[in-house]
């Protein structure tokens, strides 16, 4: 077993229980270890999570073996009376589409250079969806 990871102070904007939300949404047979791995938490803190999120129905599990298979119900609205109505769906597509891109990532520093091909020309960079409640950032 591996070592507590390293704590992190001061605040950020996103909860660990988004966070492990969008590493299951990015792989539903992932294992509490690789969640705490890539979340930066203990295996201890990973399983509270899930269990809050089975618990409030944004998450469900099938054991085959020694296999969890997650599966997260998309249309649950989020808690948070802000977001009234915002299904959890909408804030995986952006957590999962910028995993995605990170795992692409190829720079030496983790500069944020592609490495590899190049978009063809007439290709378009992938812009999230247009919505009326999205800020617009500058």
């Amino acid at each position: 077993m591996g070592g507590v990871p390293e704590s992190h102070t001061g605040w950020t904007f996103l909860t660990n229980h988004a966070r492990v939300l969008a590493a299951i949404a990015d792989d539903p047979n992932v294992r509490i270890r690789d969640i705490a791995a890539h979340c930066r938490l203990t295996e201890r803190a990973v399983q509270k999570i899930i269990g809050d999120l089975e618990q409030d129905g944004y998450l469900s599990h099938t054991r085959e073996g020694r296999t969890n298979t997650y599966r997260i119900e998309p249309g649950k609205v989020l808690r948070h009376p802000a977001e009234a109505g915002l299904p959890v769906a909408s804030l995986l597509s952006l957590l999962v589409e910028d995993e995605a891109r990170r795992k692409h990532v190829d720079g030496p520093l983790g500069d944020g250079s592609l490495g590899g091909e190049s978009p063809a020309a007439d290709e378009t960079p992938a812009q999230p969806a247009s919505d009326s409640h999205a800020p617009r950032l500058l």
